[in-house]
């Protein structure tokens, strides 16, 4: 394989990060990047995406990002998410002219809506 290919699958991953860790900034403006919200360096083992402790409070979940053509490792990805996870394991996935999707447990999902919903009722 070129080491071209390689930085370029690199690249890609980075930009999902990035625009991961923006999106999050985004939503919590009460967080800093650096500071609460930072991404991990590529090939570093953990989570990609790295929060505070603060940060955890308001998004408690794991991300693991991968931009990618093909899925046929799907579970391979949430494994990988599960393995490196402290809070609930989260797959942000993408491909080229596509939006970004989450993958995330049904049952924990459901819980998530519950937990809105009582909220709000």
């Amino acid at each position: 394989m070129m080491a071209s290919s390689v930085r370029s699958r690199k690249a890609k991953g980075r930009r999902l990060q990035n625009w991961v860790r923006d999106a999050l900034l985004g939503a919590f403006p009460s967080l800093e990047k650096d500071d609460d919200i930072w991404c991990a360096i590529m090939g570093e083992s953990g989570v990609d995406i790295k929060l505070s402790k603060d940060a955890q409070k308001l998004f408690p979940f794991s991300i693991e990002c991968k931009n990618k053509e093909t899925w046929k490792g799907l579970y391979d990805s949430y494994d990988q998410a599960i393995s490196n996870a402290n809070l609930e394991p989260v797959v942000v996935l993408k491909m080229n002219g596509r939006k970004p999707l989450l993958v995330i447990d049904f049952e924990a999902f459901l819980n998530i809506i519950k937990a809105t919903t009582i909220k709000e009722n």
